[in-house]
């Protein structure tokens, strides 16, 4: 079974938010092992020059990389990361493991986006969309990509 590590940056305050997590999270239990790790965010003052949020993003970097596993392919969220739709996503997914790969990490980064020295890290930057999101919201958009991914590439029916 392929192991499927979100790394992102803050936690997830809204119930809401938490219970939409938690149902993807049990859906994905059949197709993957699923982890989650919350790395601290960092306060951003309002009108932050852009050296303090230079810091901040870096802080948070280093937060993040701690969690890379070397083994993983490491996949990183970012606005101008290659784009797809959910059968190509799907079989992106597939062929990680076509390849060997048994472990692949998404990074969805803080309320400033991601340090370079993350972006340099990863293997694949993913963009879903070239609006931005809201950090909780993104988790869940991407576990549910991920979970249609898994019924896709299962052959199992999904809502269109």
């Amino acid at each position: 079974m392929s192991k499927i590590t979100i790394i992102c940056v803050g936690k997830i305050k809204e119930k809401y938010w938490n219970d939409a997590i938690s149902e993807y999270s049990k859906r994905l239990s059949r197709y993957c092992k699923l982890g989650i790790i919350e790395v601290a965010d960092e306060k951003t003052p309002d009108n932050a020059p852009p050296a303090i949020e230079e810091q901040i993003k870096d802080k948070e970097g280093k937060r993040i990389i701690k969690n890379i596993d070397p083994s993983a392919f490491v996949c990183a969220l970012a606005i101008n990361g290659k784009k797809f739709t959910s059968e190509s996503f799907s079989e992106f997914i597939d062929s990680q493991g076509v390849k060997g790969i048994n472990h692949i990490q998404f990074i969805i980064g803080g309320s400033l986006g991601l340090h370079k020295s993350v972006l340099d890290l990863a293997d694949q930057h993913i963009s879903f969309s070239d609006m931005t999101f809201p950090h909780q919201m993104m988790r869940v958009i991407l576990l549910e990509q991920i979970y249609r991914g898994y019924k896709i590439i299962s052959g199992e029916p999904y809502h269109k």
